[in-house]
């Protein structure tokens, strides 16, 4: 195991001193170059990036966790993003573009007006830092501590060990979002990401390399015949994830995601034409679909080896697989990679935050008058105060009894589906005004909390989030007849960047939905 750590300490210096030279030369004079990397990101390097700041450790070890108890249901999370990806491609990011966005909420001053900005700013923070931050610290806790029994080693309780690991993370994680800005995370997200995709495909394949004594094939076929029901995508009514909801909050959900949420979009953001732009979130579309082979089957696999063991201990499924079929010399590599990807979702929820605070609060709100260097100062403290607050919350995440992933879902639905519905309805009806956008905001939230965690109805929460979208749209619909639209904004091209579409975009949006459907019907 010493030798484990050996390698991951390397590799982790090693990412360390490239992002360095990288950066060495930059200086940081703009908001523009500190928040969206100067508008010079390229296709790989958003993809990448995408790929690092979706995919951590609420996926490796919650997603997993979800697929060792549930089988291959969960794997809609995933798949189905690439039908998301695709719509923002053709139709979300080359009007972003047009419009020289930096932030999403910038649409909804445009199109209604400054306190829908501001609330909408405010409410996205809040979701940055108190569900996602703190669930990425402690999963990755949890990874850290399995691998390589920290509390053990140092002789403190697996309590202390859990907390000394979140402040490892979130300092580290800090560092890039607060030093380097978008630049240097995209820079880190290229080398990590390659790694998880190496790292990720090696768990499967040892594990399969050794099930069915070198033959991967034979290894596929004993996991399948052990536990037929786990390969099934299709899920029941009364299953973790009912296919239903496919069709119902997840569609809403997925758009919201992969079109609207600001830490997927901000790589976007930050490219330096619209062709770089669309071919970066196609090239995300073949990666969501690839997926479930790192974040689902290995949980399927996990039951092989540890059948229901673990059930009351989902989340640890994924570390004691990895501890069981790699290599000592891989553990440590494939540690930093997850290290890696823990850092990449850190430091893009502070990036994001910070940026929706200091355009979208600071310089709107409070310091109009605010200069380029004073905004790069004020984003940088305020990613310290972000960072603090996300550890200090992080160990309070409780065991959720569907695994951590799963509450991240529900609890990402307290926001994520009135700001949705605002913007949706923004894009798509124009008679929706800004006194009906604001008043749906607080309804759907109301709606949310209480059916989902104070009267706890008997419906699927993805179902809820469908029946929520809708009576948003009915109740900005109402409150628009009486306090009309008055303002009939039309976007307009500012010249940020080039924005000729890249000539592919619709036979490769075509190839990847035709993907998504015969993923679904071979695991039928």
């Amino acid at each position: 195991m010493n030798l484990a750590i050996v390698t991951f300490a390397l590799f982790t210096l090693f990412v360390g001193i490239y992002c360095w030279y990288k950066m060495r030369s930059d200086k940081f004079e703009t908001a523009s170059s500190y928040f969206l990397g100067g508008r010079s990101l390229g296709a790989w390097l958003i993809a990448i990036s995408m790929l690092l700041t979706n995919i951590s450790t609420e996926h490796l070890i919650g997603m997993n966790g979800s697929s060792y108890k549930n089988g291959f249901v969960v794997m809609a999370w995933e798949v189905t993003s690439a039908i998301a990806l695709v719509l923002g491609a053709v139709y979300f990011i080359p009007r972003y573009l047009k419009m020289g966005l930096t932030t999403i909420p910038q649409y909804l001053e445009l199109r209604f007006d400054k306190s829908t900005h501001t609330i909408v700013n405010l409410l996205l923070i809040l979701s940055f830092i108190i569900t996602l931050l703190p669930i990425v610290l402690y999963t990755g806790a949890i990874n850290f501590e399995t691998l390589f029994d920290v509390s053990e080693r140092f002789g403190i309780t697996k309590e202390e060990s859990m907390w000394w690991m979140i402040v490892l993370i979130g300092v580290l994680g800090s560092v890039y979002a607060i030093f380097g800005g978008l630049k240097a995370i995209a820079y880190s997200d290229m080398i990590y990401g390659i790694g998880l995709f190496i790292g990720g495909l090696a768990v499967p394949f040892f594990a399969l390399y050794e099930i069915g004594e070198t033959d991967i094939a034979g290894g596929l076929k004993k996991v399948y015949e052990h536990a037929p029901e786990k390969f099934n995508s299709i899920g029941s009514s009364d299953s973790v994830l009912p296919f239903g909801t496919l069709f119902t909050g997840l569609v809403i959900n997925q758009i919201y995601f992969w079109c609207m949420n600001q830490v997927i979009v901000q790589r976007a953001l930050g490219a330096k034409n619209l062709k770089e732009a669309q071919k970066g979130f196609l090239i995300m579309g073949l990666f969501k679909i690839l997926m479930p082979l790192i974040i689902v089957l290995p949980g399927v696999i996990g039951f092989y080896y540890f059948n229901d063991s673990l059930y009351n201990n989902q989340d640890t499924i994924y570390p004691e697989l990895v501890k069981k079929v790699l290599p000592v010399s891989l553990i440590g590599i494939f540690a930093a990679v997850v290290l890696g990807t823990v850092l990449s979702t850190v430091n893009a929820v502070l990036n994001s935050a910070v940026t929706l605070f200091t355009l979208g609060v600071y310089k709107r709100q409070i310091n109009p008058a605010a200069d380029e260097k004073k905004l790069v100062r004020t984003g940088r403290w305020a990613s310290i105060l972000l960072a603090v607050f996300g550890i200090a919350v992080a160990p309070m995440v409780a065991k959720a009894p569907e695994g951590l992933y799963q509450m991240l879902q529900e609890l990402n639905g307290i926001f994520f589906i009135p700001i949705a519905s605002v913007l949706l309805g923004g894009f798509f009806i124009k008679s929706i005004s800004a006194t009906g956008a604001k008043v749906a905001i607080f309804t759907g939230l109301a709606f949310y909390l209480l059916t989902t965690f104070i009267l706890k109805v008997d419906i699927h929460f993805i179902h809820v989030w469908g029946i929520e979208f809708v009576l948003n749209i009915l109740v900005m619909l109402l409150i628009s007849k009486f306090y009309p639209n008055t303002n009939q904004y039309q976007p307009v091209h500012t010249g940020e960047v080039n924005i000729e579409p890249w000539k592919y975009t619709k036979p490769v949006s075509i190839f990847l939905v035709l993907a998504t459907i015969a993923v679904y019907y071979f695991l039928s």
